[in-house]
C-alpha cells in the first residue's frame, strides 16, 4: 500500500498569503455590516488577486467562504461564486486552505453562536463544501480564531449575540467547540485521507504587571487563549485550568465526556502573531475591559514572542505548526524589516528541530479595521497599511498597487535552499 505525502510532511518551508476575511454581517443601531471581501472589493476583483498571489510566488492561500452569502437561508445554497473563485485557484495552482466560519453566520441564524442548533446547522454546511468541492479541495480550518470570537461575542459584548463576562465567553466557547468538532467529523467522512485540518488561533501573552495585581486576569485569560483547542482535541479533563469556570457556568460532565470522546485533531497547529498586538501589556492599578471596546496597552515582543508561541503551541497539541498570520501595520520598511526577521526566526526554528511547516503573510492586500463596524466615516478612514500590495481609491474603485513588500516576499518564498528539509539530528526543543 502507498502512502501519500502530504505537502505538510515534505520537509520544506511553504511560503503563503492570506486574504482578509472578516465577515460579520448583522447590524444593530450604530453599526454597519462588516465584510472585508465587500470593504476590499475582493468580491469583484478575485480573478486578479489571486493572480496577485500567484504572481508573488504564493504556494498557498488562506481564504475564506462567505458563509452568511452562499446559505442565504436553512437549506438553501447558493455556490456560484465561489465555484469561479476555486477554479481560478485550479487554474493558478495554488492550494486554498480554506477558512470555513471567520466569525460571521448568516442572516437568518437568530443569536448567531448561541443558536441553540448552531453547531449542527455549522456542520451543515461544512459537510455541503466538502460533498462540493471534495475533488478539489482538501485543506480546511474549520474555525478561524475561536478566541477572538468568544472574546468579542461572549465576553466583551462587541459582536454578535453580544454576551459579556466569563460565562458569556464559555457560552460561545462551547458552542464554537461543538460545531468545530462537528464539521472537522463531517468532512473527514466526506474525504477520508485526503483531508487535511489546519487549526488555527490567536495567541495571547502578557508583560508586565503578571504577578501582581492582575495574576488572577492574566490566568484566566491564558486559559481562555487555549480553551477551544483544548476543548476539540480532547484535552479538557480533571486538571484543566477553566474546569472550575466551566462546571460554574453550567457545563456538565457529560458534555465535557462528548468531547473527550468525539476528540479530533490538527494536522497542522496554525499561530497567528502579531509583533505589536499578541503581547497584553498589564499596568499596575489600571483595570481595561479588552478587546476594541477599552484596549489593553502592547508590548512589542519581536521574534522572541513569536518563537515562544510556535513552541508553545507545537509541545501542547503535538503537531506540525505553522505562521498562519503576521505583519506589522506600518511603513514599508518596517513591513520588510519584520518579513525580513520573522522569516529568520522561523527559520532558526526549523534548524533548532521544530517541525515548523509554513509562513503566512496576512494579508495579500491592504485591509480595513474592524473599528469601521462602529465608526460611521468613509472606509478610506479605515485603511490599514498591511499588505503586499496597497488599496488605492480611484474613480474605477479600489486599485491594487504593487509596493517593495511585495518584491521582497516573492525573493524569501523562492529561496529553495533556504527552504528546503532540514537534517532533523537532535530533539525538538
Amino acid at each position: 500500500m502507498t502512502t501519500t505525502v502530504k505537502w505538510y510532511q515534505d520537509g520544506t518551508l511553504h511560503f503563503g498569503l492570506g486574504i482578509e476575511d472578516t465577515f460579520v454581517p448583522q447590524t444593530r443601531a450604530g453599526e454597519r455590516a462588516l465584510d472585508e471581501y465587500e470593504l476590499t472589493e475582493h468580491y469583484e476583483n478575485w480573478h486578479g488577486d489571486l493572480q496577485l498571489a500567484s504572481d508573488v510566488g504564493a504556494q498557498f492561500i488562506r481564504w475564506g467562504i462567505p458563509w452568511h452569502r452562499v446559505n442565504p437561508a436553512p437549506g438553501e445554497w447558493d455556490w456560484e461564486w465561489v465555484d469561479r473563485v476555486l477554479g481560478r485557484f485550479d487554474e493558478l495552482g495554488i492550494r486554498p486552505i480554506i477558512d470555513l466560519l471567520h466569525y460571521g453566520t448568516p442572516l437568518w441564524m437568530q443569536s448567531e453562536f448561541a443558536h441553540p442548533d448552531f453547531a449542527q446547522h455549522f456542520a451543515d454546511y461544512a459537510v455541503s463544501c466538502a460533498e462540493r468541492y471534495g475533488d478539489r479541495v482538501t485543506d480546511y480550518t474549520p474555525v478561524n480564531e475561536p478566541m477572538i470570537h468568544a472574546r468579542f461575542s461572549g465576553d466583551v459584548a462587541y459582536w454578535p449575540p453580544y454576551l459579556s463576562g466569563e460565562r458569556g465567553y464559555n457560552t460561545i466557547a462551547l458552542a464554537l467547540a461543538e460545531g468545530f468538532v462537528r464539521a472537522q467529523r463531517g468532512i473527514a467522512e466526506v474525504l477520508g485521507e485526503r483531508a487535511t485540518f489546519v487549526h488555527v488561533d490567536a495567541t495571547a501573552r502578557f508583560a508586565g504587571d503578571v504577578d501582581g495585581q492582575h495574576r488572577a486576569l492574566v490566568a484566566l485569560q491564558r486559559a481562555q487563549s487555549f480553551l477551544v483547542e483544548d476543548l476539540v482535541t480532547g484535552g479538557v479533563g480533571e486538571r484543566h485550568a477553566m474546569l472550575d469556570s466551566l462546571r460554574a457556568s453550567g457545563v456538565t460532565d457529560d458534555t465535557l465526556a462528548w468531547f473527550a470522546s468525539h476528540a479530533v485533531k490538527p494536522d497542522v497547529m496554525g499561530v497567528n502573531y502579531y509583533p505589536r498586538h499578541s503581547t497584553q501589556l498589564m499596568e499596575e492599578g489600571i483595570v481595561h475591559a479588552g478587546g476594541f471596546v477599552d484596549p489593553w496597552p502592547t508590548q512589542d515582543d519581536g521574534v522572541a514572542g513569536l518563537e515562544e508561541l510556535l513552541r508553545t503551541y507545537a509541545r501542547r497539541y503535538g503537531a506540525p505548526v505553522m505562521l498562519t498570520e503576521t505583519c506589522v501595520t506600518a511603513s514599508v520598511e518596517e513591513r520588510i524589516a519584520w518579513l525580513d526577521a520573522s522569516v529568520a526566526s522561523v527559520r532558526g526554528l526549523r534548524e533548532g528541530g521544530l517541525d515548523v511547516v509554513g509562513y503566512t503573510w496576512w494579508p495579500l492586500f491592504d485591509m480595513y479595521e474592524w473599528t469601521y463596524r462602529h465608526a460611521g466615516t468613509p472606509r478610506s478612514e479605515s485603511l490599514l497599511t498591511m499588505g503586499l500590495f496597497d488599496l488605492v481609491e480611484s474613480a474605477q474603485g479600489l486599485l491594487r498597487r504593487k509596493n517593495p513588500v511585495a518584491d521582497r516576499f516573492r525573493q524569501v518564498a523562492a529561496d529553495a535552499a533556504a527552504n528546503a528539509p532540514i537534517a532533523r539530528t537532535g530533539a525538538v526543543r
